[in-house]
Formats: structure tokens, C-alpha cells, sequence
């Protein structure tokens, strides 16, 4: 096959101990899926139906990396996150089966420009500019689930230049990963290759420049990066 110009290399994922990589599919994000998090958004957090956003795939930023602050924004927000890696297709899945679908587990954050996520919010258009711009979803490695089973519980942190920020624990997510995976298989067919950013805890906060971003989950490789 032959194109009018040479396509972009495939984004992918590092994936811990081996040599191949996981190639991304597509990216998907949970919004409000802490109750906290909820509330300091000026949200009601009684458990209504979870709902979802996406980022190009490549949005994507390895781990150790330096990432320069967006344009158009004055209010750039951090929000750490457990992503799940899927690893079968499948859609319409049963939340009981659901854990075969999945490759295995990474950290990361979902970058927001938060000016221009609420002022798209408050006028009922897209949150694209806001959440799917370049460099907007830092990951680490991701570790299979062979290695670490699944996660269901454990603490999920960030700290800004030595400063915890946010600090929560992957059980109070609202909606499970199972559910999760379930409802977004009645969506869309989920596909391998594809990440679940699955919602951030309270203590999302501005990021300046030169500031150093640390966060993790529990049993995860721990994540690292640099606001240029």
C-alpha cells in the first residue's frame, strides 16, 4: 500500500519487562469517577452512569519525559490516574467477565486545560480543546496483570515539587474497573491496544513551569515528569 506521504509511527506503550511494546488504540477517560473529586468540581456525586471522553492515541507521553506547558491556557491542571490496558476484544461484556479483557495496568495523568475545559462545559460543546490536546496523557510502563493480578484497591498519590496534591485509594472508585470495561463495551467494542483512564481522586491543582510531577498507585510503576 502506498500513501501521499509517509504515516506517523504508531503510538505505543513500554510494558514492563519486555522487549515488545503495547500499541495504542484508542484512549478513553472516566470523568468524575471519585466522589470527592466530584464535589470539588461542583458536582453531585450520587452514582449515576458513568460517562466518558477520549484523547487522540497520539496524545500519549512516556514516562521520565518533559513536557512542554500548552498553549492557550492559563489554568493547566494535573490529574493522576490508574489506566487499565485492555488486551481482547470484546463488546457488550459482563462486569464478571470483564477482567479477561484486560492486558494489565500503568499510572498516569490526564493533563487538562482546565480554562477551556469549563468554558466548553458551561456552553454544553465538546471538551476536546480542553482534555484531548497534544502531550495530554502521561503514562508509565504498564505492568501485565500476570505480574500483578488485578487492582482493586490501593492508594493513588501526586505530589508537585515534593507537595502532595492529591492522595486517594482505588477502591472508592465509584464506578469498578469491571463496570466500567462493561459499560464502555455497550459504547463502543473495545479493541487490544485500547487505555482506560479511569478517574482522578480530589486535589486536581495548576502546574507551572519547571514544576516536577510525581504520582503512583499502589504495586505500579511509579511515574516521573517535568513541566518544560
Amino acid at each position: 500500500m502506498s500513501y501521499v506521504f509517509t504515516p506517523a509511527e504508531r503510538p505505543s506503550v513500554e510494558i514492563e519487562g519486555r522487549a515488545e511494546r503495547f500499541p495504542v488504540h484508542r484512549i478513553y477517560c472516566v470523568g468524575r469517577n471519585y466522589a470527592a473529586h466530584a464535589r470539588e468540581m461542583g458536582k453531585d456525586p450520587d452514582r449515576e452512569p458513568p460517562f466518558f471522553f477520549t484523547k487522540p492515541a497520539d496524545a500519549i507521553v512516556r514516562n521520565h519525559g518533559v513536557i512542554p506547558y500548552p498553549p492557550r491556557t492559563k489554568n493547566f491542571h494535573h490529574e493522576i490516574e490508574l489506566v487499565v490496558a485492555i488486551g481482547m476484544a470484546g463488546r457488550d461484556i459482563p462486569s464478571a467477565g470483564a477482567f479477561d479483557h484486560v492486558f494489565g495496568y500503568a499510572v498516569g495523568i490526564d493533563l487538562t486545560r482546565r480554562d477551556l475545559q469549563l468554558e466548553a462545559r458551561d456552553k454544553g460543546r465538546p471538551w476536546d480543546t480542553g482534555k484531548a490536546f497534544d502531550r495530554s496523557a502521561v503514562i508509565t510502563a504498564i505492568r501485565p496483570a500476570s505480574a500483578c493480578g488485578h487492582i482493586q484497591s490501593g492508594k493513588i498519590w501526586l505530589t508537585v515539587n515534593g507537595e502532595a496534591r492529591q492522595e486517594g485509594d482505588i477502591r472508592e472508585l465509584i464506578w469498578s474497573i469491571p463496570e466500567l470495561i462493561a459499560e464502555l463495551s455497550t459504547l463502543f467494542e473495545l479493541q487490544p491496544g485500547d487505555l482506560i483512564y479511569t478517574g482522578t481522586p480530589a486535589g486536581v491543582g495548576p502546574l507551572q513551569r519547571g514544576d516536577r510531577v510525581e504520582g503512583g498507585v499502589e504495586g505500579l510503576p511509579a511515574l516521573d515528569t517535568t513541566i518544560a
